[in-house]
């Protein structure tokens, strides 16, 4: 995923891990759910963005910010969705 964003020689990934597995041990810590893929993918734009805004695809980063966006949204809907079929169904046969 990495090199699509920006393009990362290893001492650039070694800095997004190293980001990332700090990120993830304060919120593990205080007990943050968190998502590991949101906070790789902000590490390695963090990255890129270090050397300058050229850095970053910001095309491929757009797409991975609009798709953050999207999910909550889309799981509220489709889990609120999901409970009134569930629902219906157990009244229907007589188990709720």
């Amino acid at each position: 995923m990495g090199h699509r964003v920006v393009e990362l020689e290893p001492i650039h990934g070694f800095a997004a891990e190293t980001t990332a597995a700090s990120v993830l041990v304060v919120t593990a810590h205080f007990g943050m759910p968190v998502s590991t893929t949101h906070i790789i993918s902000s590490a390695i734009m963090g990255v890129g963005a270090s050397k300058g805004v050229r850095g970053v695809r910001w095309g491929v980063a757009r797409t991975i910010l609009m798709a953050w966006v999207i999910t909550l949204p889309a799981t509220g809907i489709l889990g609120a969705f999901t409970w009134v079929v569930l629902n219906a169904l157990s009244t229907v046969l007589g188990l709720g």
